[in-house]
């Protein structure tokens, strides 16, 4: 699968679980929402004290395997090595996440205040392999 293909499926199929890196090298997996942005990054908003941030913040490698909504159906797995975009610095790119995702916000001014209050951040991902390429 080529990187535009999995582009396209996490623009639609939001439904994801993130792996990250423990300390000891073992998977460390959350479910989160994805989606892609302008330049092509797969994004997810987390807490800046998240396990998987400060995972992130050790190791900037992370994997995606998106789900329909249904759980059965289409899937795919990408890769990549992640950047964590911190506030205020994250705050349109967050804006930006939460319009792909469910459209306009009915009070931006509480949004913004919910993600300074959650310590919210946004890890953008640069995705550098996509799959899967063959059925078993």
């Amino acid at each position: 699968m080529d990187l535009d293909e999995a582009r396209a499926v996490i623009a639609e199929q939001h439904h994801a679980v993130l792996a990250t890196l423990r300390k000891d090298g073992t998977p460390q997996m959350s479910p989160v929402v994805a989606t892609v942005d302008d330049q092509g990054r797969a994004v997810v908003s987390s807490r800046e004290t998240a396990f998987k941030v400060r995972n992130l913040r050790r190791d900037p490698r992370a994997w995606l395997c998106v789900l329909p909504d249904g759980f059965y159906g289409r899937w795919i797995q990408v890769g990549g090595s992640v950047h964590i975009v911190e506030l205020p610095a994250a705050l349109d790119g967050l804006m930006d996440y939460y319009r792909r995702i469910s459209g306009e916000h009915p009070d931006w001014d509480d949004y913004r205040a919910a993600m300074q209050r959650e310590r919210r951040v946004l890890l953008q991902i640069e995705l550098a392999s996509a799959g899967p390429d063959r059925q078993g």
